[in-house]
């Protein structure tokens, strides 16, 4: 049987809190003491501030004089930004032949450096056909190569193993995610700025 409807996430606050008395905190954090509950209301309306139950459970509870709609919104802004900020690992791959031309190389390895540079994880996965099957050391080869190459960026994070008719390297980038998304944000900035900044003819 639910007598007090569904039970709100929001702290009580003003007349809805219904104790006798309460451990009051000012507005700057400094400890009042426990003073009733009227009193406290009285001293929330001289200061033009809430008074916000912030330790429930706490004998007797726990209030404190705030501007709750400023507080409210400064959580909600800490809750987006700390979201925007959460950055999500994206394993990206990346397939080559053992007997890949130079040209189809480069072109793959600057998927790989892209992909390094945003933070990402990169999964390269050499594929053998018939015959080369029997030298995996092509694949081996190929991987270390490519691993030399893009080393200022990332590293060997699993090391090359074969997997049927597939080998396996993963590379780990030397810079997190969220840093990646920083950097690219103000080179946006920085590029928008220069853009702004161009004497239009």
């Amino acid at each position: 049987m639910n007598r007090g409807g569904p039970i709100s996430a929001e702290p009580r606050i003003n007349d809805r809190i219904r104790v006798p008395e309460v451990r009051l905190v000012g507005p700057s954090g400094e400890q009042v003491g426990i003073v009733p509950l009227a009193k406290a209301l009285e001293l929330a309306q001289e200061y033009d501030l809430d008074l916000v139950e912030v330790a429930a459970t706490a004998r007797p509870p726990v209030c404190k004089l705030m501007d709750y709609g400023k507080f409210k919104y400064e959580s909600a802004m800490k809750a987006r930004e700390a979201r925007k900020n959460q950055a999500h690992t994206v394993i990206k791959e990346m397939k080559l032949r053992p007997k890949i031309d130079p040209h189809d190389y480069d072109t793959k390895k600057g998927h790989v450096v892209r992909f390094l540079k945003q933070g990402d994880k990169v999964k390269i996965t050499i594929m053998f056909r018939g015959r080369e099957q029997s030298r995996p050391e092509l694949g081996f080869r190929l991987l270390q190569r490519l691993a030399e190459d893009v080393q200022d960026l990332g590293f060997i994070e699993s090391n090359p193993k074969q997997d049927g008719r597939n080998m396996i390297m993963v590379l780990g980038p030397h810079k997190k995610k969220t840093e990646a998304m920083a950097e690219a944000r103000q080179a946006q900035a920085a590029r928008k700025a220069e853009r702004q900044g161009e004497p239009r003819a």
